[in-house]
Parts: structure tokens; sequence; C-alpha cells
């Protein structure tokens, strides 16, 4: 009985020793066989004597263990069966069970040194970030038609988890449109657009410069601290996803929205269209794109008034086939010799899409997007966000001819309004042909104010309109 007490803590007395030793030392563990020194095959040092490790409950929380104590990042992946292959001589150590936090393998608990049933066929390997360029962690968009649109959610701590709404931007979505080799950022939806989700919300007040190579090396708050909810789950929607949408062009100053003159959007800036070479080709895009039927006109000479600013381009030579202005052959951006005498405008048939009611969206990158304002006694106010959703998004889509919901945001996005709040607690089946059909407080009855000013960003696309309907 005294000879196992002492050789217990004997061995107790040496772990703590040999604990010490390897936190002072990395050479203590090495991987070997590898393409570089942040992956191959794990081997230890114990009495001076190099050996490898069992794969026997060996998972990405003992290779996260080794990646720390080598100064390789994080762990990519565990493999086991001797993918780097067979070692020789001793395998040191077996049933490791660590927690992901230690700094040395030698703080996990374990068999004792070179006690298991295993073959070096069994020998663990790890793969780690590396410490120069580390990789893009794990991260996926569900819910959407395919995996280039849907919800955001990112890998951490072997959990999936959903990112959080708050000052998601188009920055943040470029990045994880790149992350997923996805094309470019088309749109950023919010409120959940495809579904909520169901575990963790990892990430939140994500703020993107939109050059990243992965949304972990953006600026956000520390993982899994939040103040949301699922319902405010964000979204991305890649060019890749085959989804377009109307966001980078409109028509201004015409008597609706499918007529008027020609202003596209670059650099955040919104610009005209100068008419050299501009013909029913090219406003047969522009109809197409903005979901307004056909190109009835193309006029030229500043029609619809003179615009103001950039003047982006110029000597457009559309098909007609084109999805986008910006897919047509053209003078670079801003490239001219044009003034604003000569802006381009477009009139379109508006076939099937419904005269806008006395609703309307202001403030907006066009009129199918923006603050929600409606006409009530000669005067139009703004619509308050509680209770704003989805359903209330969709009966003002159709109200204002502009198809389905993309996102039904809160919270003044698109600046706060300047007049009374005429409606608030809307609560919409989403059947109703007009917002004024929905259960409402009485007009002018609220308690907010314009900093809950209710949103909405729609879409006159045909694929959103089918995805919205499936």
């Amino acid at each position: 009985m005294k000879l196992v007490l002492l050789a217990c803590l004997w061995a107790s007395f040496a772990g703590v020793l040999l604990a010490e030793d390897v936190d002072t030392a990395k050479l203590e563990v090495r991987l070997v066989d590898g393409p570089n020194h942040c992956s191959g095959r794990v081997e230890v040092l114990h009495k001076d004597v190099w050996g490898t490790v069992c794969d026997d409950s060996w998972d990405l929380r003992e290779a996260k263990v080794v990646c720390r104590q080598l100064g390789c990042g994080t762990a990519l992946s565990a493999p086991r069966e001797s993918k780097y292959g067979e070692g020789k001589g001793q395998i040191w150590l077996s049933d490791l069970n660590c927690t992901g936090t230690e700094a040395s393998l030698t703080e996990c608990e374990a068999k004792p040194w070179g006690d298991n049933f295993c073959n070096h066929v069994e020998d663990a390997s790890v793969e780690c970030s590396g410490e120069e360029i580390p990789e893009p962690g794990p991260i996926r968009l569900v819910g959407g038609p395919n995996r280039c649109a849907g919800r955001v959610e990112v890998l951490h701590e072997e959990q999936w988890g959903s990112v959080c709404h708050d000052s998601w931007d188009m920055d943040d979505v470029q990045v994880v449109c790149r992350q997923l080799g996805c094309g470019d950022a088309v749109l950023a939806p919010i409120g959940a657009k495809f579904g909520r989700g169901t575990d963790t919300i990892w990430l939140d007040d994500v703020n993107c410069t939109g050059t990243e190579t992965a949304i972990s090396e953006c600026q956000a708050r520390p993982w899994g601290e939040h103040n949301c909810y699922h319902g405010e789950d964000a979204s991305a929607i890649c060019s890749d996803s085959g989804i377009t949408v109307s966001t980078s062009v409109r028509l201004v100053d015409g008597p609706n929205r499918c007529s008027g003159r020609v202003e596209v959007l670059h650099k955040d800036v919104w610009g005209t269209v100068c008419d050299d070479h501009w013909d029913l080709r090219e406003a047969k895009v522009v109809c197409k794109q903005l979901g307004c039927g056909t190109a009835l006109s193309a006029p030229r000479e500043s029609k619809y008034g003179e615009g103001k600013g950039q003047i982006w381009l110029s000597d457009l030579n559309c098909t007609g086939t084109e999805a986008s202005l910006t897919e047509c052959e053209a003078k670079p951006w801003g490239d001219n010799i044009c003034n604003h005498v000569e802006d381009a405008s477009v009139e379109c048939s508006e076939v099937d899409v419904p005269e806008p009611g006395p609703v309307r969206l202001v403030n907006g990158p066009n009129n199918c997007a923006g603050r929600v304002e409606v006409l009530h006694e000669n005067q139009w106010g703004s619509v308050c966000d509680d209770h704003w959703d989805m359903q209330d998004a969709k009966v003002v889509c159709k109200q204002v001819g502009c198809g389905s919901p993309l996102s039904a945001l809160g919270g003044a996005r698109f600046g706060r309004g300047p007049d009374i709040i005429w409606l608030d607690d809307v609560n919409c089946t989403g059947t109703e042909d007009s917002i004024f059909d929905c259960q409402a407080r009485p007009w002018g009855e609220h308690n907010c104010y314009h900093g809950e000013d209710a949103d909405v960003i729609c879409a006159v696309n045909k694929n959103l309109e089918e995805l919205e309907a499936s």
C-alpha cells in the first residue's frame, strides 16, 4: 500500500515537473512529415525520446492545444489514422482529454506515459492555420435557394451560430461573399429574411471595412456577446446566387417610378447617364432591371430635368438582353465629355405594375426601398416600427408595385421623418391590398419618436419573387 501511495505521489510530482518544463519549451511537441511546421504528425518528447500520440479520443480540442503550444494559430482539423505517416518507436500518449484551453498537452488528462493499446497506424496529426496566414474560419449561408444566398452562420467552438443584424451592411456582406467564393455583395438583408436560426448567436455589431478576407477579421463584439434575438439574424445575397435586385439604378423626377431621368449608383454616389448613343436598347435594360415592363421610349437631352453632381456613364452600348446597365459596354466610370443638358431618361410600360396608392418609400436608393410614409388628411407621415415585420412589408411592397419584400427594417434606417407619425402597432396578415386595410392604432395615436420610423426594402426581381412564394 505504501509503495502504491509513493508511486502515485511521484507520478503526480513528475507530472507537475513535466508540465512546467513543457510550458517553457515548444520543442517538447512537434509536427513532422507535414507540408510545413504547423501541420503534420504529432510527436512529444519524454525522457529525451520523441514519441507519437495515439488517436483514441483525439479531436479538435487536443489539436487546438497543440496549435497554441506551437504558436501556429487555430486548429483547422485533427486527422487520425496516421494521415502524415506512421511514426516509429514509442507511443507516449493516449486517451487525451483536453478542454482546449490548456497551454500544453501535458496539462490535459491522459493515460500514464507509454500506457496504451495502440499501434502507429493510429498516430494522431494536427493541421493548424499557421501563424502568418491564418485561414478563414468556417462560414455558410443557409435557408436560401443555394450556397450563395441565405442566413449567415459561423462556426465557433465546434458549434454553428448566427450573426445579429445590428450594423449589418454591404461591407459585411462583401466580406462574406468573398470568403465563400460567391462573387460580390448584392444585398444585406436583415430581420431573419431567410428564417430564424435555432442555436447560439455568435456575432453582433459586425463592422467590416469590406477589404477583409474573412468575417472573423472584422471588428465585432466578443464571441457570443450580443443583445439580439433570432428575429434579427443577418443574411447575405451574393452575385453568384443568380439573384439580382434593382438597387443600382433609379428613375427620378418623372410622373411615376417607371419613367424619369436615369441615375446609377457607383461608389455610394448617385450620378446620371450621358445620352451619347442612348437608345431603346439601353432603355430596355433599365426597364427590365426595375421590373417596369418594356421600354416605350428613350428620351434624351434631359427631358426630366438636369441632374447634379457626377455623370457616371457615357457611350453605353447595350444589346438589350443584359440584366443590368453595368453589364453593357461603356466608357470607364466618370469618363465623358458631357454635361447635364445631355442627361438620359427612360419611359417604361409599367406592365403588371399597379399604380402606387397613398403610400411611398422615401430616402432609399430607389422607389422600392426606403422609409415608409402614408398620406392621411393631405399630409405625409411615417409609420412606427413597433411590431413591424415581413407581413407588413409584404403589403407595402405590393401596394407600391415593387414585388416581394426583402427586409422589414426599423430604427429609421433610411433617415428620420420630419412630420407626423401616422401609424403605430401595424399588424398585417400579408394578404391585404393596402396598409390601410391592416389592423393598427387609430390615425396619429402612437408612443414613438422618429428614431423608430419603419422602413422596407422590396424586390422587383423575378427570382426573388419566386423565392418568396416557395
